[in-house]
């Protein structure tokens, strides 16, 4: 496999509940993407989520690795269609105060709980998360 690298930036506004939060990414591809705790969890209301984005995601890696999967065992695809389908289960957080110490607890445990990083580190890829108070 090939080195990949690919970045999107996020910006959130507002408490978890009450807030919202944009996508873009750095290759043009989207921008502005609204995504919200309602959108997560609720009705998404024309706004989406990051499971949707992970759906989105392995749907189309998936399908490209059947693609040359298939070519290579001389069958390849005229077409092939994915649904793909997150089921997420809520976890628990807590942050206590913004100083840096707690700003580092909170983003250690935040690591700790996102579903996706623990996905990608128990696939064996490298997730590091770094912050700083602005």
């Amino acid at each position: 496999m090939p080195h990949i690298e690919r970045t999107a930036h996020v910006g959130w506004d507002g408490n978890v509940a009450r807030g919202a939060g944009t996508l873009d990414a750095v290759s043009g591809a989207f921008a502005r993407l609204p995504f919200s705790l309602p959108s997560r969890v609720g009705d998404p209301g024309g706004k989406t989520s990051p499971e949707e984005l992970l759906a989105a995601a392995h749907g189309g890696c998936l399908t490209m690795s059947l693609a040359g999967e298939l070519t290579t065992a001389g069958t390849p695809p005229g077409r092939l269609d994915v649904a793909v389908t997150i089921v997420m289960d809520e976890v628990e957080g807590r942050v206590e105060g913004v100083d840096e110490a707690a700003l580092q607890a909170a983003v250690a445990e935040a690591d700790a709980g996102c579903p996706f990083s623990q996905l990608l580190k128990r696939a064996g890829a490298t997730v590091t998360v770094t912050a700083r108070l602005a």
